[in-house]
This record gives C-alpha cells, structure tokens and sequence, in this order.
C-alpha cells in the first residue's frame, strides 16, 4: 500500500430539504477544503436526502478534533441530521468469525496481505479447530471456542471479551455456521457484515446447491449483508449472480457459489472499509 490519504469523510441522511448541499459545499470551502469526493442521492418515496462528501484535510482550517462540533453547531443542528464523521488515518480492526470452509478466509487474508485493504485483522474466531493452521500460515491469533445449545451464552461472552481486549471495531462472518444472539448483534450495530448462498428462503437447510441442481436452477448467486436479529433479514450490502446451464454438475455450483461468495463479501467489506454504507430503514445507501 502506497502513502495512507489525510482526509476526512462524513456520510449523512436527513429529511429532504433545499440548500443542503450548498451549506456543506460552503462549509468545506470557506475552510480550505479540498473535495476529492462528493455523492448524493434523494429518495423521494421516503424524501431522505443522503450524502457521502470526503476531503483532504492537508490544508484544511479547522482542527481535525474540532471538525465534528464545527459541523454539528453550524450546520447538522439545524437540518435534524444523522451524520457521522471518519478519518483515514483511523485503521479499522476487523475480526473475522469462521467455522469450516475456507474459501472467503483464504480470499480475504489474501487481500489483507497484499495490502490492498487499509485494515488490521487481529484475530480469527472459529468455533472449530479446522482452519487454524491457515490463519497461523498468515500470523494472525486463532482463537476456537466450541459452540453448542448448552454453551451458547458461555462462548459469546468468551468471543465478546477477546473483541474487546483486541479492540475490534467490525466483525466478518466469513461462512460462519452459528446464528448470533440478539445481545451480540445489538453490541455491534451494522458492524457485523455476513454472507450467504441467495437460495434463501427457497432452498434453505445444509445443502442448498444439491437442491438447487435437482430444481435446474439457471442461476446462482450470493448476497452480503449487515446481520440484525431478523435471520438473513439484515440490510442488503451487494449482491452478484452467474449463469448455470444442464450441464454443471453439483461440484461445478459449489465452485461458482463460492467463487460468488468471496467476490460479493470482497466487494462488501471494501465499501465498508471506505465508509461507503449508509444504513437507513433497513436499507443500505451504496454511494459510488
């Protein structure tokens, strides 16, 4: 990875209203502000207007710990915004939950070792011991912690202490085969980014390509998705299909779906990243 950007970034959502982007465009450039980045989108069913605005703070007037009590007071106050305010120079810590398969851990310390992502991965949680030697291939800590009925509370304490004492900002569910309690959701409020087959709800259950195969399915996909307590319900980050014909077997869906798999969260743990996700009714705003 090349130098780290010195910018800032404020994503915001508030009832649709004129000026608003003349007062932000103001704002930033009577401090000095370099825009590298503006998006806007008005949803005029819901009439919420959202807004993605990233800019280099290298000659910027204001105070980088004074930027969000200037834009709250002269700006954010009176419009009744929801907004929240990032910078580059503040390295998320991700940790990633796993359980069996394999193919989005590998793809993803596969990017993080490449350093195409600005991200730190403390840790790897599992709850079963099969893919420690691939986080330990690439030095970071695995931790496993069995799971069952009877254990269920126990473990998510264990796993809530260690995202804790590693100071983990969001959390990946890279296949991970266990459903969450809503305690747990609720400490990380679209923070905890999943992804699955998009057979669900018409081929749920263990094997969802063998039953897709015996359907004759012509296509395939997977979807990403920020984790609520509604199963599989949670706000819809990105979404991607292939085409299967007569002719692949149940071996050659899997290998699509997972290359599918890995793809979709890439793309989703990317935007993520780069604080470009705005959650609003359960619907995630995807700027550009």
């Amino acid at each position: 990875m090349g130098k780290l950007k010195n910018t800032a970034v404020l994503l915001i959502h508030c009832a649709d209203q004129p000026g608003i982007v003349a007062k932000i465009s103001e704002f930033l450039f009577s401090n000095e502000a370099n825009i590298l980045d503006l998006d806007q989108h008005v949803d005029h069913e819901e009439k919420e207007f959202y807004m993605r605005v990233e800019w280099d703070l290298e000659n910027f007037h204001i105070p980088k710990a004074k930027i969000g009590d200037y834009f709250n007071t002269l700006i954010a106050s009176h419009y009744n915004m929801h907004w929240n305010l990032y910078f580059s120079d503040q390295i998320p810590r991700m940790a990633i939950f796993v359980s069996k398969m394999p193919h989005c851990l590998f793809d993803i310390l596969a990017r993080y070792r490449s350093n195409e992502w600005n991200v730190e991965i403390p840790l790897v949680i599992a709850n079963h011991e099969l893919l420690r030697p691939v986080a330990e291939g690439f030095n970071i800590p695995f931790h496993c912690i069995p799971i069952n009925s009877n254990t269920k509370n126990e473990a998510e304490a264990q796993e809530m202490a260690l995202l804790q004492e590693y100071k983990v900002n969001f959390i990946v569910l890279a296949r991970y085969m266990q459903i969450l309690s809503s305690d747990f959701i609720q400490s990380y409020p679209n923070q905890i980014i999943n992804i699955h087959h998009s057979f669900l709800p018409a081929f749920p259950g263990a094997k969802p390509y063998h039953s897709a195969y015996k359907r004759g399915v012509k296509i395939i996909g997977a979807t990403s998705h920020y984790v609520t307590s509604d199963l599989d319900e949670g706000p819809i980050i990105d979404q991607d299909v292939t085409r299967i014909s007569h002719e692949d077997s149940i071996d050659d869906l899997v290998k699509k779906g997972q290359d599918l798999e890995k793809i979709v969260l890439s793309r989703a743990i990317d935007a993520h990243l780069q604080h470009r996700l705005l959650v609003f009714n359960n619907r995630v705003i995807v700027f550009r």
